[in-house]
């Protein structure tokens, strides 16, 4: 795994051994960027389920001026923390070791969210509704993006609230869902 483009292109990233995690491999999360971006003028990302922390890398390396990450698990934190820190990040992440249900409460007061990346582990289908509760909070922005990554068999709500599904591609077994304004 790698911050696949931008200031940090070809940067290793790790990612905690194990089944603990399921990090976003280089293909979908180049996907990914090249239908959300490729780059960005400023903004702030948000990692609901941080892992290694590599979305909101990838975002910060094409341009995203902060990031949040949310990450319970405290040995994922410290692989997120070794991965910012080399990056050369430091000053521009905010791990938050903390459950993402948690986030509406846990980000501050003020804060518009420009990319929030939903990437729960698969079983886990309630965690998609938190892009809900931070629509319904006011802490997305008019020109937000919501990129959710689930298993392809599951299938996500057409819209939360004013943000539409835009696209659905599946590559293997993974899903991504994007919806925007």
């Amino acid at each position: 795994m790698r911050v696949v483009s931008g200031s940090r292109k070809g940067t290793p990233l790790k990612s905690l051994p194990g089944n603990l995690t399921r990090p976003t491999s280089d293909k979908v999360k180049e996907s990914i960027f090249n239908m959300i971006g490729p780059y960005f003028d400023g903004g702030i990302a948000v990692e609901l389920f941080g892992g290694s922390g590599s979305l909101s890398i990838e975002s910060l390396s094409r341009g995203a001026d902060m990031a949040y990450i949310f990450e319970k698990n405290p040995k994922a934190c410290s692989i997120i923390r070794e991965n910012v820190e080399k990056c050369r990040f430091t000053d521009q992440v905010h791990i938050i070791r903390n459950d993402a249900r948690n986030a509406v409460r846990a980000l501050p007061e003020d804060i518009q969210i420009d990319l929030l990346f939903i990437d729960p582990p698969y079983a886990e289908t309630k965690f998609y509704d938190l892009a809900d509760a931070l629509v319904q909070a006011g802490k997305l922005s008019d020109d937000a993006i919501i990129i959710c990554e689930h298993d392809k068999q599951l299938t996500l709500p057409d819209a939360y609230q004013d943000y539409q599904k835009i696209k659905n591609p599946i590559y293997g077994n993974s899903a991504i869902s994007i919806y925007m304004k």
